[in-house]
């Protein structure tokens, strides 16, 4: 049954990452990526949330493996944000890319932090 949550999840995480990067891409003439930079950190927001909505115990197992394996993990993606910061180094966009590794850590770190202090205020 754990199997068919992370699917579910990541059966609708999937498409809306496509469909997210390219919307936001689309509004924004840049090399930078900002559709994966915008799914990665709205990710991290509901990561954290989860995370601390578990830790009020809340969350149980299988919401965590619905939203935050399935969901999240298809939503997000770490290979994609490589791939992207290489290509624009590869490209001489040296200063996006370094913008794009340390804002995309930042941005993510931040986010998790916001949606564990949401979860605690909401969940006590």
């Amino acid at each position: 049954m754990n199997w068919l949550l992370v699917l579910v999840g990541g059966a609708v995480g999937a498409p809306l990452r496509y469909l997210t990067d390219r919307a936001v891409q689309a509004r924004h003439d840049t090399v930078f990526p900002w559709g994966t930079f915008a799914v990665n950190v709205v990710g991290s927001l509901i990561l954290g949330v989860l995370a601390g909505a578990a830790l009020s115990g809340v969350a149980g197992p299988a919401l965590q493996l619905l939203l935050g394996t399935g969901f999240c993990g298809a939503l997000t993606t770490y290979s994609t944000f490589s791939y992207e910061t290489l290509r624009l180094a590869e490209t001489g966009a040296v200063f996006f890319a370094v913008a794009n590794v340390v804002a995309s850590v930042v941005a993510g770190l931040g986010a998790v932090f916001v949606g564990l202090t949401i979860a605690q205020a909401a969940f006590g």
